[in-house]
């Protein structure tokens, strides 16, 4: 799998919260409870696992539900929606203000089809580290020093582009993680196609632990234009 996307929102250009009437430019999240097996890496899958590792990877499989709910203000609007995710069986409820819709990732029909497409976007922004490690049809590079396009920071950056069928329904998009010494991402971009010219960027701030995994809750856009973030987070693991 496995395509996951900013998706258009709010009237935000390939923003972050969903809007009904526009169309998925995703594929569901790898949600892989079992330890991921070893392999030979090269040098950028190295950086890519320790990132992941970082933001609790190797917890991930004792993870039997998460909680959470997603926000976006801009101006004076503000849009809302939690979620309760079972990561091992695949069940998800989501609730609105409109409406509360459960179902089965491994059976989305029609009527589930709406809340599964926010679902794909907003777990992304949730866990974006984890799928370094857990997509596939993806092409990594790394630069050891970066620019942070906000803060000006120099960070290291690791650049995850999605290819070809594997890519999901608009193959060649990039991502640029921007990532301190401890491998914490601290600013990201979304460049649409791989061009050079940024349709997203944000910072990756106020992160907690939920019993092992690492989670910013906070995401600010240039000129405070856009706040991103989560409240509620919950995750209950196996005893």
């Amino acid at each position: 799998m496995k395509k996951i996307l900013f998706l258009t929102g709010l009237s935000l250009s390939l923003f972050a919260c969903k809007n009904e009437s526009q169309e998925t430019t995703a594929q569901p999240p790898v949600v892989n409870t079992e330890e991921l097996a070893e392999k030979d890496r090269t040098p950028e899958e190295e950086i890519a696992y320790k990132i992941a590792e970082a933001n609790g990877l190797k917890n991930w499989k004792s993870v039997t539900e998460v909680q959470f709910t997603f926000n976006v203000d801009r101006g004076d609007s503000h849009f809302e929606r939690a979620w309760k995710w079972n990561p091992q069986t695949m069940d998800v409820t989501m609730r609105s203000d409109k409406d509360t819709v459960s179902f089965n990732r491994k059976e989305v029909d029609s009527l589930s089809m709406d809340a599964d497409k926010g679902f794909i976007n907003d777990a992304y922004w949730l866990l974006a580290p984890m799928h370094l490690v857990w997509d596939e049809g993806t092409t990594l590079t790394v630069q050891d020093t970066a620019t942070a396009p906000m803060s000006q920071q120099k960070l290291s950056k690791i650049t995850l582009t999605y290819n070809g069928e594997k890519g999901g329904y608009t193959p060649g998009d990039a991502y640029d993680f921007f990532y301190d010494d401890e491998f914490m991402v601290r600013e990201w971009i979304y460049r649409r196609g791989n061009v050079s010219e940024y349709s997203m960027v944000t910072t990756w701030e106020d992160y907690k632990d939920y019993k092992g995994i690492k989670i910013a809750a906070d995401h600010k856009a240039p000129e405070d234009a856009v706040h991103l973030y989560f409240t509620d987070i919950a995750v209950k693991t196996e005893e």
